[in-house]
């Protein structure tokens, strides 16, 4: 029998309230992209399909084997590769036989092929680590690609990959890519990595009215979307022009009825009309009115209903908007210079070494390298949260920073009270309009930030610091669009795109930087010094 995973009229709850109800869906031995916006449930579909969380009705069926990649790598402190691979064992009694110090036994159950194994899947996905390497001592973004290469050395008939790409530099996405490329099992890939989704084979996005798939890749689904958007639009502008019939046909028949009543009226008041007959005229006359009235009712609410699911669809469709007003910054303006700077974090330990760089006007700058070459470093002492040992650090111009960890948000605070808090010059009412456009409306927009996804939380950080009356006339972003939504990640471009001030850059997605319109690339490479 074929591999397959299968969910029958799946419902699913949180406390926030239903995320899934009569869920259908099946998925085979082909790549599957899942896609939606933040909040709406995908890594919490994945934990159900692994049996993580358990359905609360409906049915999940499995026939085959699955491997499941977590968002987040988490490791004890004796933590090794080899124990990702569940080979730790087995690698022990290698290491006995290589000793001699192995029994019969052991050498007759003794697994030679398992070191070359492991280093085939771990080279697959661009890793030259040794068992033994402690996960403590690798990055984040090594990890990630350590626990893939253990997922695919155990051969499963379906990945199951929750955000794969992200914190990986570009080596590592190039490598995640090239391998999802050549994978010819089933898998599931939660993802908003538009480079990966272009290497699948169908897209399944999960919106606020259930679940849609769509036959090919990311480009395929979009050009699949437009048309159901321009679709919607369509039934949208109907249900209005029927909403509209509806009153008319409705005061229509209103003034049509009371004109009759009152001629009725008039012949009885001139006599000769018997009274009998004057009784069932008037009871006809209110059975007719009645009728009619009911009538218009009906097809009002008929037209009021169709009009409401019209609206619901192009909101599902309808990307988000993000409008920036003018910083009006000058292309003679010195924005940031630093001159021969050196910086670490431990003594006579530099992570940037004699480093000069300098933005002058609306440029918009990319700071690229492989992980760990000190993106954040600059940024921290741009930003003036590290102090440089030796050179000068100039930042003349009022900035705001966007963090991975979104830290200019207080946890305890609603989103509405960060936004007038970062944006003193705004109102109650530009508030709410800018938190709408960023998808936080009427109540959603008093939602604690410690309640939020991960996702939402950026999401209410871009908010708080592109949505304001006055935007300064520096942006720095440190990896903006990581666990954030393509629709969100789309509207942020859109808006980056108009935003006239200066852009400094650190960002691994390189389909985000080519649409913000990038001018420049500031390449880092490690340096240390012991």
């Amino acid at each position: 029998m074929p591999a397959s995973i299968t969910l029958v009229d799946l419902a699913y709850s949180t406390s926030s309230g239903p995320l899934f109800s009569h869920l259908n869906l099946s998925f085979g031995p082909a790549k599957a992209g899942l896609v939606g916006r933040n909040g709406i449930g995908k890594t919490t579909l994945l934990q159900l399909i692994a049996g993580n969380l358990k359905p609360q009705t409906g049915k999940i069926t499995v026939s085959g084997s699955f491997g499941c990649l977590r968002q987040t790598v988490q490791v004890n402190a004796d933590q090794t590769v080899a124990d990702l691979f569940g080979a730790t064992s087995a690698l022990a009694v290698l290491g006995r036989a290589e000793r001699g110090e192995a029994t019969d036994d052991e050498l007759a159950d003794a697994d030679w092929t398992l070191e070359t194994r492991m280093a085939t899947a771990l080279n697959r996905v661009g890793l030259r680590v040794q068992p033994d390497a402690h996960l403590t001592s690798m990055s984040g973004g090594q990890r990630t690609r350590a626990s893939l290469a253990a997922l695919i050395f155990s051969e499963p008939d379906f990945l199951l990959l929750d955000e794969p790409t992200n914190n990986l530099d570009r080596d590592g996405r190039s490598a995640v890519l090239e391998l999802l490329s050549n994978w010819r099992a089933g898998a599931i890939v939660v993802s908003h990595d538009r480079e990966l989704l272009e290497t699948m084979d169908a897209i399944v996005e999960l919106t606020t009215i259930g679940a849609s798939r769509y036959g090919g890749n990311w480009s395929a689904y979009r050009a699949q979307k437009a048309q159901e958007l321009a679709a919607a639009k369509r039934d949208l502008a109907d249900a209005e022009r029927r909403v509209s019939d509806a009153s008319r046909y409705a005061q229509a028949t209103t003034e049509r009825q009371a004109r009759r009543s009152s001629t009725g009226r008039k012949k009885g008041a001139k006599g000769g009309t018997p009274r009998i007959l004057l009784g069932g005229m008037k009871d006809r006359s209110e059975k007719t009115t009645g009728e009619n009235n009911r009538i218009a009712d009906r097809i009002r609410d008929e037209s009021r209903d169709a009009l409401a699911i019209a609206r619901g669809r192009v909101e599902v469709l309808q990307p988000l908007s993000v409008k920036l007003p003018p910083t009006c910054l000058p292309a003679d303006k010195m924005v940031i210079r630093l001159n021969a700077v050196t910086a670490g974090y431990e003594p006579g330990r530099a992570i940037i070494q004699d480093f000069s760089m300098s933005i002058r006007g609306p440029e918009r700058i990319a700071v690229a390298g492989p992980n760990g070459c000190g993106k954040s470093t600059l940024i921290a002492l741009i930003t003036g949260k590290l102090a440089s040992w030796n050179g000068t650090v100039e930042v003349p111009v009022n900035f705001a920073l966007l963090d991975q960890r979104v830290e200019l948000l207080d946890r305890s605070a609603s989103i509405r009270d960060n936004f007038l808090r970062i944006n003193l010059h705004a109102d109650e009412n530009a508030c709410r309009a800018a938190l709408a456009r960023f998808m936080f409306r009427a109540e959603s927009a008093l939602q604690i930030v410690s309640t939020l996804s991960g996702g939402q939380i950026l999401r209410a950080g871009l908010a708080c610091v592109l949505g304001g009356p006055m935007p300064p006339p520096l942006l720095v972003l440190d990896e903006p669009t990581n666990h954030l939504d393509i629709d969100s990640i789309e509207s942020v471009e859109a808006g980056l795109r108009d935003y006239d001030g200066a852009l400094l850059v650190a960002s691994h997605d390189e389909t985000f930087l080519n649409a913000i319109g990038i001018t420049r690339r500031v390449d880092l490479r490690p340096f240390n010094t012991t």
